[in-house]
């Protein structure tokens, strides 16, 4: 038997919404009720790096294992075995294929896994680790796949990890399978078309959310009457209003939707029977904040969005980081937070004022900020987490 540890490793980005996946119509396999659309964030600034290794070596006893951010993660849930299972299965295809292929799908897995930002903190963590795990292994595998059909497979462990595995601009297309073999992501547009798309997270809280998102949609479904609408004709329009702006760098019609649909999907919680509440005080600030600095500037420079959480994330063009970075830097400045890249805020001057009701909320509850921009897809990479013997590399 031998005792060689086969490694691959990759990196992942998360990406935010800006017509939102919320509503399942097949909770197994993870089918939405609705189609989105999503910006890739850059690696530099968000990131997950996972590790798969495999080897006969490894105790069949101790079956596969996840290590997350240092501390062992329960990998025994339906949807990572559901990811596990199609991967091993594609994988044994291929060895069935050509006999002198090592039989790696029989040797038990040691995943190691690493954030560069906090886990389960309403910034789309499962997204990109879902995408890393099934690149990671699917590079391990060495299988052909593309990423729409790996979109497929990492979509049954995370809906919104589907969109993680490309670059850019990407869409979720629902589909309207029964077997889901169509609810799958494409990429809408490179991020080299629009690449001056610049995001600003403001951090509002780095809890765990009270209401999962799993749960939560799930309640909006069976009880929301906006819901129904929201999902039979706001989104199928925000789509195709998105793509259009999207493949026209058009940012006044991609702020709208952006704005509108985050609106439209906070409504469907707040008419979710008993309500379900994701954003508090502090984000509420945001959207007075990016209205003044668009009020202020003449056009639209700013479009905020929020998933199930607290946190703002803030789209806006690189020629615009004055009035928009500018005022958020020039409020919080003396709230001690970190997060601000000197490069991008040196002699930016405070040209917009904010209300002090609402610049007191931001700078009372905004914990730290991110600055960040559209990026690339899932990068392979020769850093490891896993050491040649297969015990977690030192780092």
């Amino acid at each position: 038997m031998s005792d060689k540890v086969y490694r691959a490793s990759t990196t992942a980005p998360v990406n935010i919404a800006v017509v939102k996946y919320w509503g399942k119509r097949d909770a197994k396999l993870n089918l939405p009720t609705n189609s989105s659309l999503s910006v890739t964030l850059s690696q530099a600034d968000l990131r997950t790096l996972t590790t798969a290794s495999c080897s006969a070596s490894f105790p069949a006893s101790e079956g596969d294992s996840l290590l997350l951010n240092g501390e062992p993660s329960d990998i025994s849930g339906a949807r990572t075995q559901a990811c596990l299972r199609e991967l091993r299965s594609r994988r044994a295809a291929l060895e069935a294929a050509d006999p002198s292929l090592p039989k790696l799908s029989t040797y038990p897995l040691r995943l190691v896994s690493e954030n560069n930002f906090p886990t389960a903190a309403g910034l789309a963590s499962s997204a990109a680790g879902f995408a890393a795990l099934v690149r990671a292994i699917a590079n391990l595998y060495e299988l052909p796949a593309s990423p729409s059909e790996l979109s497929l497979i990492a979509r049954q462990g995370s809906g919104s990890a589907c969109r993680s595995l490309f670059g850019g601009y990407v869409a979720w297309r629902m589909g309207d399978k029964a077997d889901g073999t169509d609810s799958m992501a494409d990429q809408v547009a490179e991020a080299s078309h629009w690449p001056d798309m610049r995001a600003l997270v403001l951090v509002v809280s780095a809890a765990k959310k009270g209401v999962s998102s799993s749960s939560g949609m799930q309640q909006t479904v069976a009880t929301s009457g906006l819901f129904r609408e929201r999902i039979a004709t706001v989104v199928p329009e925000n789509m195709a209003i998105m793509e259009k702006a999207i493949a026209e760098k058009d940012f006044e019609k991609f702020a709208e939707v952006t704005m509108r649909d985050s609106n439209s999907f906070h409504a469907t919680c707040a008419d979710t029977y008993p309500p379900i509440f994701y954003m508090n005080d502090v984000s509420r600030a945001a959207i007075r904040a990016v209205e003044a600095i668009n009020e202020k500037a003449g056009r639209t420079v700013a479009a905020y969005t929020f998933d199930a959480g607290p946190n703002a994330v803030i789209y806006y063009q690189e020629k615009d980081t004055e009035a928009v970075v500018g005022t958020f830097y020039h409020v919080l400045q003396g709230a001690d937070i970190g997060g601000w890249k000197s490069a991008d805020i040196k002699g930016l001057k405070p040209t917009i004022s904010l209300d002090e009701n609402v610049a007191g909320l931001l700078k009372a509850g905004v914990s730290r900020v991110i600055m960040t921009g559209v990026g690339e897809g899932p990068l392979k990479t020769d850093e490891f987490l896993v050491a040649e013997d297969g015990t977690p590399a030192k780092r």
